[in-house]
């Protein structure tokens, strides 16, 4: 039996950019008879490749508008790609944009158990790990304090402690471990190497790059959507990375001084 869990072969995601976005269907047929309609493409990622074993723990990286949560929901089967393939062989979790789902109306308990049934969570499931749920996330306190009064933070927690209660085999991770204080991130990063120890082949996407030294043991560097780099030298990645930004911050400071 393959070890391999996840593949992606050239995977290209296009965007159609234009008017249509700004005008109604009526205007759009007139622009289109008339000649008028301006459509471009933009390709938020192109010809990406990787392979994931059993076990894995691939840090992805990149400046923000890199490609990165593009092909996140392409891996996890939000999107289609445009071109190439993406292959599973497991369930996929993907905790991407914690804090949305949430009815600001309803209290923290009645938004666990919301949460819980858009996760396929039955309600026995539920009732026995409620508590559990509520202490990881520390909102014991809170539990029946409505959800919008709530911090950004507070809601990550809960919906971070619902979601890591599955035992996925492949598992999507954005930003989720920058969640909380430094106590909570801790927490959180223990919580993903049991995950991990149990077999689980992770992703996760993080701005920070000790957190991707420390956790991961391949990475991808993504850059406007270009694949820079995939390997298992994650240290050398992260410092070919880093000397990166310096150099980009360095011509940002520049053209600032009008050098």
């Amino acid at each position: 039996m393959s070890d391999v869990m996840l593949e992606c072969r050239d995977v290209s995601i296009r965007y159609m950019v234009g008017d249509f976005k700004n005008i109604g269907l009526k205007e759009w047929v007139v622009r289109r008879l008339t000649g008028r309609y301006q459509v471009k493409e933009f390709w938020a990622d192109r010809r990406v490749s990787f392979t994931l074993n059993r076990g894995d723990m691939l840090g992805i990286i990149g400046t923000n508008g890199a490609g990165k949560s593009t092909i996140l929901k392409a891996i996890s089967g939000i999107m289609e790609p445009t071109e190439g393939r993406v292959i599973r062989r497991g369930t996929v979790s993907a905790l991407l944009e914690l804090a949305s789902g949430f009815d600001g109306d309803l209290n923290v308990r009645e938004n666990a158990y919301l949460r819980g049934a858009m996760l396929g969570y039955t309600r026995k499931f539920m009732d026995e790990t409620y508590d559990q749920i509520v202490d990881f996330a520390e909102l014991r306190e809170f539990e029946d304090r409505s959800f919008k009064q709530l911090s950004s933070g507070m809601k990550s927690r809960l919906a971070f402690a619902i979601a890591s209660l599955v035992k996925p085999e492949i598992l999507i991770l954005d930003e989720v471990l920058s969640v909380g204080d430094g106590a909570f991130r801790a927490k959180s990063e223990a919580k993903m190497r049991e995950i991990i120890s149990g077999g689980a082949t992770t992703i996760l996407v993080s701005h920070s790059l000790g957190q991707v030294r420390a956790m991961c043991n391949k990475i991808l560097w993504l850059h406007k959507g270009e694949q820079k780099a995939f390997g298992n030298d994650v240290a050398g990645i992260c410092d070919a990375y880093e000397k990166f930004l310096k150099g980009a911050s360095r011509l940002v400071r520049e053209s600032s001084a009008g050098i």
